[in-house]
């Protein structure tokens, strides 16, 4: 999953010099936030205990983002102090895992930041946590995360490795590649203290994180599958080929709903490339006419306010995903559940963009669009509703 950054769409007279443009640009995305903020009156209903809002900065870790984000959350909810847990780190592993697979499918695999929820349960489980004082990953002098030019050079040296004309890969390039990762996000402690005590990455996770991988599942819907059991899911980021609980497109809401009854908050991946999602103004809906069918006035008002929104059926949302124009491309945290002045409902998003839009960090996202543009879930099995786990076959 990677950031796709949202146009606003905004047309300027090409008379205007270039100065004058970019102010008259700023100016009318001023307005147009301003106008959604104030034409949203948002009630919460729910509202669950999480940590601060972070930013990925240049990097494609949203996923190591939200999960760890939820990780911290799970800690809450089993009324422990959280921990601010490393993300870099979770990446890092991950990043490893990746390249191995990588060399063995000879190149013939997504490589990049891009990942999946499973790959923080699945790195928490085999590699541990580290504190994000312990890890920040900003090694070679940046405030945030910029990963271009590191990425370029793991994978070069990953082609460079696959197209080696030995006949014969030796050992030595892992430890190669683990040295070039140590380069740009620092090496990884064997040990280190923390509140006094020395821990290891994997005891620190079994003594302070205190949660177990085996508590969480991942559910998608995906409809030329068979439901209620396991199957594979197919996005370039399942670089390690995990499987996840099939479900219906209505048991997607369910399960959220179910959940956040019950004090779990859940990890959503999540397409956020249309029209409808707005970072800036923290709102997405599905509206009932398409984007490309709006008027330049229905353009600029799109989220001035509550608007009708479009029915999602199982076949419209099946459609979108083979056709790609809903991606696997962005994890996000749902913490809560609120309701607009019309009483239609919202789920309350936690980003890890920052705090530079309306609602610093968050969004609110309807039903519709959530049963239409999710791709997974990442969920406790104690916020499931009991008759989905008794419908899973293994």
């Amino acid at each position: 999953m990677k950031k796709k950054i949202m146009s606003l769409g905004l047309a300027v007279m090409l008379s205007i010099g270039a100065f004058a443009q970019d102010d008259l640009i700023a100016s009318l995305k001023e307005n147009q936030s301003k106008a959604a903020k104030e034409g949203f009156v948002f009630t919460p209903i729910i509202n669950l205990a999480t940590t601060s809002v972070k930013n990925q900065g240049s990097s494609g870790t949203c996923w190591s983002y939200s999960g760890n984000s939820f990780l911290e959350s799970e800690m809450i909810k089993a009324g422990k102090e959280p921990v601010d847990i490393s993300e870099i780190y979770t990446a890092r592993c991950t990043y490893i895992e990746k390249a191995i697979n990588y060399v063995r499918m000879h190149g013939s695999l997504n490589y990049g930041d891009g990942g999946a929820l499973h790959d923080v349960i699945n790195i928490y489980e085999k590699y541990g946590a580290l504190p994000e004082e312990v890890y920040t990953g900003l090694n070679y002098g940046t405030d945030i995360n910029r990963f271009g030019e590191m990425q370029a050079v793991l994978k070069g040296m990953l082609d460079g490795v696959i197209a080696n004309k030995n006949g014969q890969l030796t050992p030595n390039w892992i430890t190669a590649f683990t040295a070039a990762l140590d380069s740009y996000l620092g090496e990884v402690p064997e040990t280190f203290t923390y509140n006094g005590k020395k821990y290891t990455p994997k005891s620190f996770a079994k003594e302070v994180v205190g949660l177990e991988a085996s508590n969480y599942i991942e559910v998608v819907n995906l409809a030329y599958e068979p439901l209620y059991t396991d199957v594979f899911f197919p996005v370039p980021d399942n670089w390690s080929f995990d499987y996840a609980y099939n479900v219906s497109m209505t048991d997607l809401t369910d399960i959220i709903d179910n959940a956040l009854d019950k004090g779990y908050t859940i990890g959503w991946a999540t397409d956020v490339s249309e029209k409808y999602f707005s970072w800036k103004n923290g709102v997405a809906f599905v509206p009932e006419k398409d984007y490309r069918d709006m008027s330049n006035e229905e353009r600029k008002t799109l989220f001035d306010g509550p608007k009708p929104e479009r029915e999602i059926t199982i076949d419209m949302r099946a459609e979108a995903f083979d056709n790609y124009t809903t991606t696997d491309d962005h994890g996000m945290q749902i913490v809560g559940l609120a309701k607009d002045q019309d009483g239609k409902a919202y789920y309350i998003i936690k980003n890890s963009w920052g705090e530079s839009n309306d609602y610093k960090g968050y969004l609110y996202v309807t039903k519709n669009f959530v049963q239409y543009k999710t791709t997974a879930l990442l969920v406790n099995k104690n916020g499931m509703p009991k008759q989905l786990l008794k419908k899973r076959k293994s």
